[in-house]
């Protein structure tokens, strides 16, 4: 997952108790002892992956693993994980038994559809009683806003761009109480980088990236401290030239133009040139494209019907009308992916039709 990964690994290292808190059963008391560190898992190279808990008095272990999306082959990391999580915690157990482990995916993009509760990896022979290893799915992209708020913490608050009803009035309520609810400077920036790495994945293609990159030129101060973290200066350059490009897009939708009136009023008019031009075109497409489909008894690709209308612009519309109802099907998709001779109309095309 890259940067995504590595960003909610560092600030979860931060904030073990907030992300146990929403996966024990409520009205337990939970209890962080500390992260899972040892020399089997040193191994595996991913350290910050299992919590050591005590839940309601008994040892318990979490395991999380934080998906960029829910992959065929995430079960069979979560299985392989735990291997050495097993190994790792029997080796230290000293004929104690190995404390139990639930697993959870956090997955933050994906398909628009629920994605299920639980996921499996099966080990066992087909036709045998199941055997292998369950894991708890929590997608917090298919999560509301709300949801991600009411669980409490700003560790949470970070995947507010993930959420289907993200908005950018939203965004702005999330960076104000980040801002007031950070416990230190240091920790606030650190949070807004893990807002910006969440928002860049944009798995509802809410474009909140640009959004929140604005929101930050109102604290230059924090803007320029995040500048200093590479990847976070990308995508903040990033954003705003997607933003300046869409500006000068809408300006040029409104036919807007920089300067006197008279340049203005000129841009004006080359806008609704081009959109005459642009509805000329469309409609050539359509009733062309329909006389096509009548004549060939399909749809035309994209490359032909861009031929059609380069050509009935080039040579006019009776022209390809007349090919389109006077040329065999196989002499008309050939004449279509052939280079067009300006007035010269296709052989066999221009017959008299009864």
């Amino acid at each position: 997952m890259g940067n995504a990964d590595i960003t909610l690994r560092h600030i979860a290292r931060r904030r073990p108790g907030d992300i146990a808190r929403v996966f024990v059963p409520e009205r337990r008391s939970v209890e962080v002892l500390g992260w899972v560190d040892s020399q089997v898992t040193k191994l595996e190279r991913r350290l910050d992956k299992a919590l050591r808990l005590r839940v309601g008095g008994e040892l318990r272990v979490l395991h999380v693993e934080f998906c960029f999306a829910l992959r065929d082959d995430v079960p069979d990391q979560v299985f392989e994980y735990l291997g050495f999580l097993f190994t790792a915690l029997r080796a230290e157990a000293k004929g104690a038994p190995v404390p139990p482990i639930e697993s959870v995916a956090v997955v933050l993009s994906g398909r628009r559809q629920r994605l299920p509760a639980v996921g499996a990896r099966r080990t066992a022979w087909p036709g045998r009683r199941f055997s292998g290893t369950h894991f708890r799915i929590d997608a917090v992209y298919q999560r509301t806003v709300a949801e991600l708020r009411a669980r409490g913490s700003v560790f949470w608050l970070v995947f507010a761009p993930l959420a289907r009803d993200a908005t950018a009035a939203a965004m702005r309520e999330v960076v104000e109480e980040i801002h007031a609810r950070a416990a230190t400077g240091e920790e606030r920036l650190e949070l807004y980088n893990a807002l910006l790495v969440m928002a860049a994945i944009d798995p509802w293609g809410h474009h909140l990236l640009e959004e929140l990159a604005m929101l930050f030129d109102d604290r230059e101060t924090e803007k320029e401290l995040l500048r200093r973290i590479p990847v976070i200066r990308e995508m903040i350059v990033e954003a705003e030239r997607q933003a300046a490009q869409r500006a000068e897009k809408r300006a040029e939708k409104r036919g807007e133009k920089r300067g006197e009136k008279r340049g203005e009023k000129r841009g004006e008019k080359r806008g609704e040139k081009r959109g005459e031009q642009k509805g000329a075109q469309k409609a050539i497409a359509e009733l062309l494209g329909r006389l096509f489909v009548r004549r060939v008894g399909r749809r035309p690709t994209a490359e032909e019907e861009r031929s059609i209308v380069e050509r009935a612009l080039a040579i006019g519309p009776g022209e390809v009308e007349d090919a389109l109802l006077d040329l065999d099907v196989d002499a008309l998709v050939r004449w279509l992916a052939e280079p067009i001779r300006r007035r010269e109309p296709p052989k066999g095309a221009g017959r008299a039709r009864s």
